[in-house]
């Protein structure tokens, strides 16, 4: 291994321990796909843990952590890498991807529906026995570290038929599905993350629980528990809690008015 691998390695270790409470057997079922080196693809609502989980099975697991942020934009160069400028030279820099496939990380294609569709096939030879990345610009084929693993997430809830991946590329994965969690243990992750007292959390909770519910009415997300975390902070800082809740919650979930007044209501009828 190169010392600029070993480098890398240490950039991308997570080194303190992500708070995570476990909802079901998906740290098992993560370490047991780990080791049998197979894709992971996370499927669940915005904002309900996925990439948090991610977070804290690379730490369990003692594996460096490539994250890419996946969007419209992204093409297969800003994965695999490409060749560059630099002081009148011509050096070829790689991308995420093959630096997570050379140093044996787990790299974590975040919303992977969002990136173009003639991208999202490079991974396809990392998914099954070949579990090889190439390179065509180089004329390389570079054989994955033994420790690498992919994993992909993305919100089915929220996906169009324009925006779903194609059944080539789901049937590559072993699939967990996430949500958001039970009442008692969401309250315990707010009065954590956002630093809360216990009671104050569970109002968010139950207020989040309550727009879950009226998601059919025109609401195209149920408030996220990140969402919840944010206003417990708001809160922790002295902001009146309607509107906390207000700027926190109901702003981001919709510009409609005649929603935004029920989440009002919602919000005075839980605080």
């Amino acid at each position: 291994m190169t010392e600029a691998i070993q480098t890398d390695i240490g950039k991308y270790r997570i080194t303190q321990e992500p708070f995570y409470l476990q909802t079901g057997n998906e740290t098992g079922m993560f370490e047991a796909a780990c080791a049998e080196r197979l894709p992971v693809m996370l499927k669940g609502p915005t904002g309900c843990g996925k990439t948090r989980f991610v977070e804290y099975m690379a730490y369990r697991l003692g594996r460096p952590l490539i994250t890419v942020a996946c969007h419209e934009d992204l093409f297969a160069s800003d994965l695999i890498g490409r060749y560059l400028l630099r002081n009148d030279e011509t050096v070829w820099e790689d991308g995420p991807l093959t630096r997570a496939v050379r140093m044996g990380a787990i790299c974590y294609l975040d919303e992977v529906v969002e990136a173009r569709r003639d991208t999202t096939v490079v991974i396809h030879p990392l998914t099954d026995n070949r579990r090889t990345l190439s390179i065509d610009k180089k004329g390389e084929v570079i054989p994955a570290h033994r420790d690498f693993l992919l994993v992909i997430s993305y919100n089915p809830g929220y996906q169009s038929v324009l925006k779903d991946l194609k059944q080539s590329t789901r049937q590559r994965f072993v699939a967990m599905t996430f949500d958001y969690p039970e009442a008692d243990r969401e309250t315990d992750i707010v009065a954590h993350e956002g630093d809360v007292d216990r009671e104050t959390a569970g109002k968010l909770v139950a207020l989040a629980g309550k727009i879950r519910n009226i998601r059919e009415h025109g609401l195209t997300e149920g408030a996220s528990t990140r969402l919840l975390i944010y206003a417990a902070r708001l809160i922790r800082q002295n902001i009146p809690v309607h509107e906390a809740c207000r700027s926190a919650i109901c702003l981001p979930l919709t510009d409609d008015a005649r929603l935004q007044e029920t989440l009002g209501d919602l919000i005075d009828d839980i605080f």
